[in-house]
């Protein structure tokens, strides 16, 4: 991680020397010896930590100090002087400085402050991230299966946590994109958060704000600054779901961001600097969206510097029985009922359906037949799979549609599967966002874009 520190000293041997010995430490610094020229950089550009000196030559930091809170600009401050005025200090706790140091410096104890004032900062981004985002239990996070397509993604997995670059993961809605996120995340031992935002979920009005964060009344309702997903990411991960969803103008502003790891927030022009790695992910392909004139090529080549694909379910069969057995007691401990064996029929007939909605369909699935059962077995009459794709030989040609599976488009095949989903849930909108794992704003777009119908 790169920390930016700016040290504003008048005293050109002390800020030189301390200069040298953050640098020594790893951080990016820089020096001035007065108030304006600090606070014009501290305008222009966000800085991690800010050590300001009392009695600069155009006036006292204290005054600095205010203005900087005045003008909102969120700056980590550590105050140095020369006095020690109890006074002054109680007057600098109060404008916003984290800590007060005296001269002369001892660059052990200031050294032990900037480290605690960081390791605060860290903490109180990965509060926010998980205020913002309730986290999955360590149950969800778990990769399951033994064949030879999920032993390869366990592999891309271990090599990905090894670097920082940018993993595109791509796979159909259900197939467990964001656990493996997680996973590459928990394995890479960054110290910051795992944070993750569904571009499909949230209007395109308000995703700007919630991606970069805004200042207080940038927009109607902006009542005070809130600080973004990349913010709340700093030396963590950015998971970016749906990326494909992204609309135009947020595809440019991320672009700049991965080129130039720079942003600011919405009505704000502070540069801000961030260090979370991007992990993203979509059941769409990019490049036949790119040929489409859909998505940015430059930003889609950005996104894919890694890149690990999930199959369906339909492809990894041979981890039917792994998959169903860890999710039926997953479930069962969830809803409180005993652990109910599955019997080889019920095995039989989940193998046997096609899967459209994938592990997030299977776990709901289970789920029915657990709430159902009267027993501790799952017999296959629990099973309610959608009347329209009931395992077996006849649900291949009943579902071709317009033409065989591998001769429809990505659209055609989802177009279909959200139809079957409405139809399963009798038109319930709540039911069938749950089911396919995006939001209800989402879903009224597919059903007005495939031109649907509600049963």
């Amino acid at each position: 991680m790169t920390t930016r520190l700016l040290i504003i000293e008048d005293d050109a041997s002390l800020n030189q020397m301390l200069q040298l010995h953050f640098e020594e430490q790893g951080f990016v610094v820089e020096g001035t010896a007065r108030c304006d020229e600090g606070l014009e950089r501290i305008r222009a550009a966000a800085y991690d930590l800010l050590l300001l000196d009392q009695k600069l030559p155009d006036g006292q930091g204290i005054d600095l100090l205010r203005q900087i809170g005045e003008e909102s600009l969120n700056q980590c401050v550590i105050m140095i002087t020369g006095q020690h005025d109890l006074e002054l200090a109680i007057e600098a706790i109060k404008l916003g400085a984290v800590d007060f140091i005296h001269k002369p410096i001892k660059l052990g104890e200031l050294r032990h402050v900037v480290e605690r004032v960081l390791e605060n900062q860290r903490l109180a981004r990965e509060v926010k991230a998980l205020q913002s985002e309730r986290p999955e239990p360590k149950s969800h996070q778990e990769l399951i299966g033994r064949g030879e397509a999920m032993l390869q993604v366990s592999k891309e997995i271990a090599l990905s946590a090894g670097s920082n670059a940018t993993v595109l993961i791509t796979g159909e809605s259900g197939t467990g994109k964001e656990v493996v996120a997680r996973l590459i995340h928990n394995h890479s031992g960054v110290p910051g958060p795992f944070v993750a935002i569904n571009c499909a979920a949230i209007v395109d009005t308000l995703l700007e704000s919630e991606l970069f964060g805004h200042e207080k009344g940038a927009f109607t309702g902006a009542s005070e600054r809130k600080q973004g997903r990349f913010e709340l990411a700093q030396d963590g991960t950015l998971f970016l779901d749906e990326i494909g969803e992204l609309a135009p103008a947020l595809q440019a502003k991320l672009l700049r961001v991965l080129q130039e790891q720079t942003f600011e927030r919405v009505g704000g022009s502070q540069q801000l600097r961030t260090n979370a790695r991007i992990i993203a992910a979509t059941h769409r392909d990019l490049f036949a969206e790119v040929a489409a004139r859909r998505f940015r090529e430059d930003l889609a080549y950005r996104l894919k510097v890694i890149s690990i694909h999930l199959p369906p379910l339909r492809e990894r069969l041979e981890d039917i029985q792994l998959l169903a057995e860890a999710l039926v007691e997953r479930i069962a401990r969830k809803i409180h009922k005993p652990v109910a064996q599955l019997t080889d029929a019920t095995l039989a007939a989940l193998k046997a359906y096609d899967w459209p909605g994938n592990v997030r369909e299977l776990e709901n699935l289970l789920t029915q037949a657990l709430v159902h059962a009267r027993t501790d077995v799952l017999t296959p009459d629990l099973l309610l799979f959608p009347q329209s794709n009931q395992p077996g030989p006849q649900a291949t040609s009943a579902n071709t549609g317009a033409g065989t599976p591998v001769e429809r488009t990505l659209d055609q095949v989802e177009a279909e599967h959200i139809q079957r989903v409405l139809e399963y849930t009798r038109g319930h909108k709540g039911n069938s966002c749950e089911i396919l794992g995006i939001s209800r704003p989402a879903l009224d777009r597919k059903i007005k874009k495939y031109d649907l119908t509600l049963p």
